[in-house]
């Protein structure tokens, strides 16, 4: 008779109770959450001075408020905006309206700050509670104070409340109307209103070219040339598997690929598989091989006796910087540069994605991940939103469901919608080995058994980080700067993760700022760098693709061939591919 480990049945159950929960709280785990708020709470109870200190803050803040009060209601009709308790923090962009400076509506967005402002002061700087915990329990607090903003109800909102009076509640028809539509969409699985109107191969993705390889886990792409002659070093683009590649060839006016072609040169690119739970076995060591490996090797035989100019975005980026480091333990690497977008090679400091990451996090999504053998992102979709609560959920609330309006959807926002899926296996590698535990830059993480080192990296670099990611923070980019020992430009755009990478030339409202790190120059802090280094206007493309003609063969050549020697270009699959269209 076979034995049977009763510890594997009761792990089971475990699994499938943590992976029904998953998907009721966006993929965040409650244990993780109820440790940070015991570990505040038991702390703070121990902690006579502090909670002296917080009553002493209570009643001065009461006081001020009350002063606030009298001198609204004695100087009625009168501006009393300059002698207001609090101000809101720069960012904060609820309360700007002239409207907000009227009673009664003063009066609640005075009262809502001095509160929020409160439980600022008793989250924080409570002896003893671990930093994680803390930050953990001070953004999920800021998170739960948002959702009683007076900004985002009818009867506290002057701005709401003009509208519907001006539109004799018309708005607040069409908002449920727009809620239903919401509601009824995401439960069918569609998209967005609006993304019919976007095509991948119709309007999206639209530069032409072939594929010229596949196997389980990519399709490479070659784009076809548009000028007589080409650069003689090819340009191989690693985006992350976690999105569908054409946020690097959206719409034909903001197309990065199409921008490279128009230039001079000959354009490849990786477009992953949506793993199904098939593919829930796929180690991140296949995602080395299989995917930046061969696409290497493909490119190499296309184009052979060329170094090849390597694009990584985002964990696409920490994919590429892992093969090159492998690489470059040998005598002859085919890299021949490096350009990262927003991608971390150092976890250490990896922004405030950090809070839905700790061991108890990981155990859940492993257990979520477990039960269907892949994690959909639309899983960890409400963490992402969280991090920009007021622009992502609060903002529509209001402009969607109060106002009545509907945000026109653009070919970055269709692009956004096409989530992709993690296979478990690689997805929990990444989270313990990169993200929690960092080997990578502490040189413990092993290719194909042996260890790798950003240090071993003797290619120039290109690192591109936004001043606005939540995603990737730059002052995380940035650290690659000196975990390396090679010439690397380090250059900070104006906009967010995705907005501030896709700039095209033209783009109103842009700025970067770059300097170059020889390999002799000391150690700058980013808030040095940031100090002493001049803003230019304009997009950061052309001086990535200045850069790029510095870095190749000076005299162009016929461009090459579609596909390996011996291919016929019409029996290869045109761009976009088969993969890319995966849902």
């Amino acid at each position: 008779m076979e034995h049977r480990d009763p510890s594997k049945s009761v792990n089971t159950l475990d699994r499938i109770i943590h992976a029904a929960e998953g998907k009721i709280t966006a993929g965040i785990s409650p244990t993780s959450m109820m440790l940070a708020y015991i570990d505040w709470a038991i702390h703070l109870a121990n902690s006579p001075g502090k909670q002296g200190e917080l009553i002493k803050k209570a009643m001065k803040k009461n006081s001020r408020f009350l002063n606030y009060v009298v001198k609204c209601l004695t100087h009625l009709g009168n501006d009393v905006d300059n002698q207001r308790c609090i101000e809101p923090l720069p960012q904060d962009k609820r309360f700007e309206s002239d409207a907000w400076k009227r009673l009664p509506f003063s009066l609640y967005a005075q009262s809502f700050l001095l509160t929020q402002q409160w439980w600022h002061n008793a989250i924080t700087g409570v002896n003893g509670v671990s930093k994680h915990h803390e930050n953990v329990v001070s953004f999920t607090t800021r998170q739960l104070l948002d959702v009683i903003s007076p900004s985002n109800f009818l009867l506290t909102n002057p701005d709401l409340l003009k509208v519907t009076e001006q539109e004799g509640g018309q708005n607040l028809v069409r908002g449920m109307q727009n809620l239903l539509e919401d509601w009824g969409r995401s439960s069918r699985g569609e998209g967005p209103v609006g993304i019919e109107a976007f095509k991948i191969g119709g309007n999206l993705a639209t530069t032409p070219g072939k594929v010229v390889y596949s196997n389980h886990l990519i399709e490479l792409i070659q784009y076809s040339p548009t000028t007589d002659k080409v650069y003689a070093e090819p340009i191989l683009f690693v985006p992350a598997w976690i999105m569908k590649y054409y946020i690097m060839d959206l719409s034909e006016h903001n197309s990065m690929v199409k921008f490279l072609v128009d230039n001079g040169y000959t354009v490849f690119m990786i477009s992953w598989k949506n793993p199904t739970e098939e593919d829930r076995d796929l180690t991140l060591e296949n995602y080395i091989d299989l995917g930046v490996g061969h696409a290497l090797e493909q490119v190499s035989s296309i184009i052979p006796n060329k170094k090849i100019h390597t694009v990584g975005y985002c964990l696409g980026g920490t994919l590429l910087t892992l093969v090159a480091a492998a690489l470059a333990k040998e005598d002859n690497s085919i890299i021949g540069s490096i350009t990262l977008f927003a991608a971390q090679t150092d976890f250490s400091e990896a922004g405030e994605l950090m809070l839905f990451i700790d061991h108890s996090q990981v155990a859940y999504l492993e257990d979520m991940m477990w039960e269907q053998g892949y994690l959909d992102t639309k899983q960890m979709k409400g963490a992402f939103q969280l991090l920009r609560s007021n622009d992502l959920i609060w903002s529509r609330v209001l402009h969607d469901y109060l106002l009545g309006q509907r945000a026109p959807m653009n070919d970055l926002m269709a692009w956004n919608s096409d989530a992709t899926r993690m296979p478990y296996k690689m997805h929990s590698e990444y989270l313990e080995q990169l993200f929690m535990n960092n080997d990578f830059s502490e040189h413990r993480y092993k290719v194909h058994g042996k260890p790798v080192s950003l240090g071993d990296i003797d290619c120039p670099l290109f690192v591109v980080g936004a001043e606005k990611d939540h995603v990737a923070p730059w002052k995380s980019v940035y650290k690659i700067k000196h975990l390396t020992r090679t010439e690397v430009i380090f250059l900070l755009t104006s906009g967010g993760h995705n907005a501030g990478i896709i700039s095209e030339p033209g783009h109103p409202n842009r700025h970067y700022r770059v300097s170059l790190k020889k390999k002799s120059d000391k150690y700058l802090s980013p808030d040095k760098w940031l100090e002493s280094t001049g803003v230019k206007e304009g997009s950061w493309w052309l001086e990535w693709e200045r850069w790029l003609v510095s870095k190749n063969e000076a005299e162009k050549v016929a461009p090459p061939k579609m596909g390996i020697k011996g291919s016929v270009a019409k029996s290869l699959i045109d761009a976009p591919g088969h993969y890319v269209l995966e849902h």
